[in-house]
């Protein structure tokens, strides 16, 4: 029995269960066999069970029952899972094509069972999301009740919701979105789970603190590299906190940023990722399908907005290092050369990723799987090279089994995670379409835009600020996009501005209270309040909220790649940082004069940013540099704090 336990157990169990969904994937990323949608009907109950598995491994599905009754409730919930994965591999075609929209009794029975267990599983990973379904679904059934003419409908049905959330196919857990989730976005978080699995985040922040970490001016930014580089691949503000806060937080501390402030700084440097392509919060490959455009096209704009937004926090990180860390130079261990080898493969990965779309002009799936099987290769070579070859010490309690299964859990995590948000993004925009609210709140929209174009504008920003502040960035751009953009374009907005507004609405719904996951996060590696954390954050950056409203006049930021886009992305770039320095630096130790000079760099940035005519807002953005540089050289001289004793380390 002990040797039975030892091998049937939950992490075994969830090894082979990530196995199978990794090999459905790579099976259809290299044949396409089946199309997305039958994919998803054999992956989505999967993503299911890889959830419960994990949930029971770790004790968080149900930590205040026993251990006995949590057996029998994961068990009960990964039959539940397998019931509807059996049934659509039997009963696919008839659903899709034959019993479409006149579903019999044992569909609704098998619809139910996994709209029940999807709600169950939403109500534990995604809990404002679950709240937010259930209101939809009294809102649904009872819409005729509602004596306000603007949210009245005649109602639908119970079996109505369960069949359009789940047998329907078309949408739901089933729609477009989980196939995005299974395809696109699962092939780019490979590169992230092979990287956790052989320790490259580890090796990535002693490089960055051995290098960028010898000034004492230089600690925070350690922090802006590496959630920088981390992001790139995990495109999850929270997740990059985790993993790189736990030592650019208790470090800046340690030579004098007060917890606030540091939390604040890797909160601001976290959130970057969701910004930084190639993944951009999965925003990115939504973008790509509304617009009906290549990713690629997504992730050339991205990349100016994503370039501007940490040159900003750049920016402010160096003025917040000024004011409260004495000058000196720091003594760094030295870092192993097998970290910056994994450091450097990893690095070259990642510019291998953008070569194989932009140079070789490779689908995104298969450029984020050639560059993943590059990283593994190269991964185990080194590992095998360290262990067996020159026999290093620091590798001989290394198991190559153990990475991979790493990996492989991870992976399968990370996927499962984004396809079961996706689910429950699914029934909610199928729910918005059954009441017909998608319609009158685009109705509405277009009356606002009749009256002046700043109401919409104005519109859109309340409605996806509030969205936002429940609401993961992913699920805010989604709804904004289905409900807000299109009423905008019809106004005749440009559709890449429309949607990047959106998208950088959702990332700031992102960093406002009371949800701020990364500020919560950050605050609690760094003892301080979760208010002060992200109200800091938010001074950080408060110049890509102002830069998002300035896409409507700097248009070509988005629309013309090229030398148009990098002209604008430099004025553009030139005035948020103007505005960096109003907010953190100083002139001048005399109020008046401080006061004349941040506020004539102020009225220059706005300026460079909302006026129409290029050459004016040129000129403007051309003297507000001047202005700063002057206000550096001040500020370098008058910031520094006296030198104080570092604190030990903790």
């Amino acid at each position: 029995m002990e040797q039975l336990k030892r091998v049937v157990n939950a992490r075994n169990l969830l090894l082979l269960v990530s196995l199978y969904f990794l090999v459905e994937l790579l099976i259809y990323f290299f044949t396409g066999a089946g199309g997305p949608l039958k994919l998803a009907t054999r992956l989505v109950p999967v993503s299911l069970i890889v959830y419960i598995l994990k949930a029971y491994k770790d004790n968080e599905l149900y930590p205040r029952l026993s251990r006995r009754a949590n057996q029998i409730i994961a068990a009960v919930y990964v039959i539940a899972a397998l019931i509807p994965l059996v049934y659509l591999e039997r009963e696919y075609t008839n659903l899709f094509l034959f019993r479409a929209g006149a579903y019999n009794t044992t569909d609704v029975i098998v619809g139910t069972i996994l709209f029940l267990l999807v709600m169950e599983i939403s109500r534990k990973a995604h809990t404002v999301l679950f709240i937010v379904n259930l209101v939809l679904i009294a809102y649904t059934l009872w819409g005729a009740y509602i004596p306000i003419d603007f949210f009245w409908h005649p109602g639908a049905s119970l079996e109505r919701i369960i069949t359009s959330s789940t047998v329907e196919l078309a949408t739901g857990v089933y729609g477009k979105y989980p196939q995005m989730g299974l395809t696109l976005i699962a092939a780019f978080l490979l590169l992230a789970s092979i990287g956790d699995g052989f320790g490259t985040q580890e090796s990535l922040l002693k490089v960055v603190t051995g290098y960028a970490g010898r000034r004492k001016h230089h600690i925070p930014q350690t922090a802006l590299i590496s959630s920088l580089v981390v992001g790139m691949v995990s495109g999850s503000g929270a997740a990059n906190t985790a993993v790189t806060g736990t030592v650019t937080i208790p470090l800046m501390k340690r030579y004098g940023i007060p917890a606030a402030f540091a939390g604040a700084v890797e909160t601001a440097a976290s959130m970057g990722g969701l910004i930084m392509p190639p993944l951009m919060a999965a925003a990115a490959f939504m973008m790509a399908d509304f617009l009906g455009v290549t990713y690629w096209d997504v992730v050339v704009r991205g990349f100016s907005v994503g370039f501007i937004y940490y040159a900003v926090v750049a920016f402010a990180v160096y003025l917040i290092a000024l004011r409260h860390i004495e000058p000196g130079d720091v003594q760094q261990p030295p870092v192993p050369f097998y970290d910056k080898l994994k450091t450097g493969v990893f690095l070259s990965c990642i510019l291998l990723l953008v070569i194989f779309m932009g140079v070789m002009d490779l689908s995104p799936m298969r450029a984020a799987l050639y560059a993943a099987a590059v990283l593994l290769a190269l991964m185990i070579a080194l590992e095998l090279y360290y262990k067996y070859g020159i026999r290093h010490p620091d590798f001989a309690q290394h198991r190559l089994t153990g990475q991979l299964a790493k990996a492989l859990e991870s992976f399968a995590d990370l996927a499962s995670y984004i396809v079961i948000l996706m689910m429950v993004l699914g029934i909610m925009i199928g729910l918005f379409t059954v009441t017909g609210f998608i319609l009158r709140m685009g109705q509405l929209m277009l009356q606002l835009g009749e009256w002046h174009v700043a109401a919409i504008i104005a519109m859109a920003w309340l409605f996806g600020w509030l969205a936002g502040t429940g609401l993961p960035p992913t699920a805010t751009y989604i709804i904004v996009a289905v409900i807000i953009v299109p009423p905008m374009t019809r106004f005749g907005i440009n559709p890449w501005v429309a949607h990047f507004f959106a998208f950088l609405i959702s990332v700031w719904g992102e960093l406002t209270p009371p949800t701020s996951l990364t500020a919560a996060v950050a605050s609690s590696i760094s003892g301080a309040s979760f208010m002060r954390t992200a109200y800091e954050a938010l001074k950080i950056c408060s110049p890509m909220f102002v830069m998002s409203f300035s896409f409507f006049v700097r248009q070509d930021l988005l629309t013309s790649p090229g030398w148009p886009q990098i002209y604008e992305s430099l004025v553009v770039g030139v005035a948020c940082l103007a505005l960096t320095f109003t907010t953190f630096g100083q002139f001048s130790k005399q109020r008046w004069a401080d006061v004349a000079g941040r506020g004539a760099l102020l009225v220059l940035s706005l300026v460079a940013m909302f006026y129409p005519a290029q050459s004016i807002a040129a000129l403007a953005a051309a003297v507000a540099l001047v202005l700063l540089i002057k206000g550096v050289f001040n500020f370098r001289i008058i910031a520094p704090p006296a030198a104080q004793p570092v604190k030990p380390a903790v």
